[in-house]
């Protein structure tokens, strides 16, 4: 275990408030994450199927791969 008495309170302060503001940035990001995929499935309804399909069919091709790639590296 460490020896928490040779750190100093400064220290101990400083990771203690990124330890409490850490989730909050990650649901930030998440946001700007939710609201970028949100607008660009809105565009890509607004311009039809044949995009939708396209879009469908790269997608499921990059989580194939994804999927691939991470199954190839486990090992």
């Amino acid at each position: 275990m460490d020896d928490v008495s040779r750190l100093p309170a400064a220290t101990l302060a400083e990771e203690a408030l990124l330890g409490l503001l850490l989730p909050f940035w990650q649901l930030v990001i998440g946001a700007f994450v939710l609201a970028v995929v949100l607008l660009s499935v809105g565009r890509l309804v607004r311009r039809g199927p044949s995009r939708m399909t396209t879009a469908l069919l790269v997608t499921a091709a990059a989580i194939a791969g994804f999927t691939v790639v991470g199954v190839l590296l486990e090992s």
